[in-house]
């Protein structure tokens, strides 16, 4: 039974111990190796933090702003148990009200258990344990002492937000911005000497995919902001180009492609300027739009070999698949959702142009779990221009980071993968997020040690490897 403190609620204790096997030569071996990976800085190469957090770093305002309201994990489940996002401190499109903070978070504490055995549940229990100090569970009955003990503490010095990323041990953290974006917070953080800690990421879906809210108006912005004619399509790839090169003086090492599906294309340039005629005048067919994305993938990966970045493509998720709850909240609230992905037809366009470059570096991500060992790891395990991406978003779990590594390990080896990202919104779930993929890792590498697949010599490697060094080869950090 689980222990209570004086007061009748639950202990809140971390288990020296978590996630490693209970088999106790494997549970050894994972102890031993987690000894070399516990302290390692953490490298962030790919996430959604606010870059004005850092630059500004001014206190955070609440404990419901911070921890509940911008987590769609967090509020998507609540949400599915029919908990109102506004009753969480979301606020609608049209400005109505809203719950305070306070009772916002006491809506979360009512619903806490509904995270047991999630990556959220063990996310928090981490944050509120190793960053807040709190020893008891979150409940309806705690709701106001954790409320109390995190408000207070946000007021002070040391939970500022670039205290805390040096508390955190964060050797780099990417941002992701739109190349619309003045980068204007990127450029404070160059001027204090931390532009090198913190660095964009180019996400340039605004003004390449023709579904994209406002598509035309942005390219006409993009237009405005480089000086080219984004109406003939060479112009408009200059255009694309000149921003990149934008990022690239502001630190960023990568470009972020969040496609619905993987496909790519190599067409003639007089259809490739039909296409773009249709998408500026929104006139464009769902079949063309998914052409012209697929054709700007091969012509980011031209311009990847030109200026060394690299390129991440996130394709599978059927975006804002409730109308009424993108309509009401808009985008990024909980309602986006996986679907089956084809990556060997899909990709074979850009690989036949671009596969044999050792120079390019192209990491892929999948929402489709059963495209791993059929698909993706048979690719990246010849291909030299590609990388897998770590199980990510729904996958970025315990039993998801498993599947990933049996899935894909014996065919494309540890080398060919990308080490992890958090990919995350939530700043102070980062030191979670790294510390559970590492425990899995340790895990994972544990068990192949005891079946005598790998000596425990090659396994410490294999870890630190994993924790650190994949990351930084991938981004060529």
């Amino acid at each position: 039974m689980s222990e209570r403190d004086n007061g009748g609620a639950l202990v809140l204790e971390l288990h020296p111990d978590r996630l490693f096997p209970p088999d106790p030569t494997v549970r050894s071996i994972a102890r031993r190796l987690y000894e070399l990976v516990a302290d390692l800085p953490i490298i962030s190469p790919h996430g959604h933090t606010d870059p004005s957090w850092f630059a500004l770093d001014e206190p955070f305002s609440n404990p419901t702003e911070l921890l509940v309201t911008p987590d769609h994990y967090l509020t998507r489940l609540l949400h599915s148990q029919g908990v109102r996002l506004e009753d969480l401190g979301v606020q609608p499109l049209d400005g109505s009200q809203t719950a305070d903070p306070r009772s916002a978070w006491r809506t979360f504490a009512e619903h806490a258990h509904l995270f047991r055995g999630t990556p959220s549940g063990l996310w928090l229990d981490h944050t509120f344990a190793t960053v807040f100090g709190l020893d008891v569970r979150l409940s309806s009955e705690t709701a106001d002492v954790y409320y109390d003990r995190i408000d207070g503490a946000l007021a002070t010095e040391e939970f500022r937000p670039r205290a805390l990323f040096e508390r955190f041990g964060i050797e780099l953290l990417a941002t992701t911005e739109s190349p619309l974006d003045d980068l204007a917070h990127h450029d404070r953080l160059i001027a204090d000497g931390w532009g090198e800690r913190v660095v964009t990421t180019f996400r340039p879906d605004p003004v390449v995919d023709p579904d994209f809210d406002g598509f035309a108006a942005n390219v006409a912005r993009l237009g405005d902001l480089t000086g080219e004619d984004v109406t003939s399509y060479s112009g408009y790839l200059a255009a694309l180009r000149r921003r990149r090169e934008y990022f690239r003086e502001r630190g960023a090492t990568a470009t972020d492609h969040g496609h619905p599906s993987a496909v790519t294309a190599d067409l003639d340039p007089a259809l490739c300027q039909r296409l773009l005629d249709r998408a500026l005048a929104c006139t464009i067919e769902p079949g063309d739009a998914e052409l012209f994305r697929g054709q700007i993938l091969v012509e980011m990966a031209a311009m990847s070999l030109d200026d060394g970045m690299v390129l991440q493509l996130h394709p599978g998720s059927r975006r804002n698949h409730s109308p009424a709850t993108l309509a009401r909240f808009g985008r990024d609230k909980g309602a986006d959702i996986p679907g089956r992905t084809d990556y060997v037809d899909a990709l074979r366009p850009l690989l036949d142009r671009f596969g044999l470059e050792r120079s390019l570096r192209i990491i892929v991500f999948t929402l489709d779990e059963s495209a791993y060992a059929r698909e993706l790891a048979p690719l990246a395990g010849f291909y030299p221009c590609l990388t897998l991406g770590p199980a990510w978003w729904f996958f970025d779990s315990v039993e998801g980071m498993w599947r990933y590594r049996r899935a894909v390990t014996e065919t494309a080896g540890f080398a060919n993968t990308a080490g992890f990202n958090d990919d995350t919104r939530a700043f102070l779930s980062i030191p979670a997020r790294h510390d559970v993929a590492r425990r899995v890792d340790c895990a994972y590498l544990a068990t192949l040690t005891a079946e005598h697949r790998l000596d425990e010599d090659a396994a410490g490697e294999l870890v630190v490897d994993c924790a650190v060094g994949l990351a930084r080869r991938a981004y060529r950090l």
